[in-house]
């Protein structure tokens, strides 16, 4: 009887460690303060409030950006948004910024039935997969969504709120590697808030 609860002691004591270990791999990218590793390309606004990231058109109604200091090639990153005006956003990645010029794909964050979860690229051949018109429904317009990005290789995958939206493979991709960063659409109008970025490294 000893013996078998020094077993089962034991056993949960390496599952509990391994968890930790695990947990202990993801990298928070906003600290919730302010915006250290990261930088604003143009002159749209990038600020933080009540622990949230929050980015909104400006006077010039242009494109903008706020990029990751560091590149990232293979991960797992999970965002949550919520979109209070016109939600067209996204989550780039593999990208490059020259003013606000990007190269780069988006995991593409917008209003209801243009494509959530989609993956455009960005100033090369444009939309390269749409989530199917039934799965439209899982954006929750004015509510937090929870997005996951997996890039491996050439492989991506995204899903929004559990739900996978698409799943691609694209030889371009994976030779890539670049910033990740997140867009105000030129046009104006434009204000969603961001919490809790997070990302996993994955070995390919």
């Amino acid at each position: 009887m000893k013996k078998t609860m020094f077993k089962f002691l034991l056993g949960t004591t390496l599952i509990l460690g391994t968890g930790s270990a695990f947990a202990q791999k993801a990298q928070s990218l906003f600290n919730g303060k302010n915006l250290d590793g990261w930088k604003i390309y143009g002159t749209e606004k990038w600020y933080v409030e009540k622990g949230e990231l929050i980015c909104e058109s400006g006077p010039d109604k242009e494109y903008g950006y706020l990029g990751t200091d560091n590149q990232y090639k293979d991960f797992e990153l999970t965002v949550q948004f919520k979109q209070e005006a016109n939600g067209n956003s996204g989550v780039f990645f593999h990208s490059s910024l020259e003013g606000t010029k990007i190269t780069g794909w988006q995991a593409e964050v917008a209003p209801p039935g243009l494509h959530t979860g989609g993956i455009y690229e960005s100033y090369g051949r444009g939309w390269l997969i749409q989530p199917a018109k039934e799965k439209e429904q899982y954006l929750k317009m004015g509510e937090w969504n929870t997005m996951k990005v997996r890039v491996v290789g050439d492989s991506v995958t995204t899903w929004l709120n559990g739900h996978e939206m698409i799943t691609l493979k694209d030889d371009k991709i994976g030779a890539a590697n670049g910033q990740i960063a997140l867009q105000i659409h030129a046009g104006g109008g434009i204000k969603v808030r961001w919490k809790n970025i997070k990302l996993v490294p994955v070995k390919s």
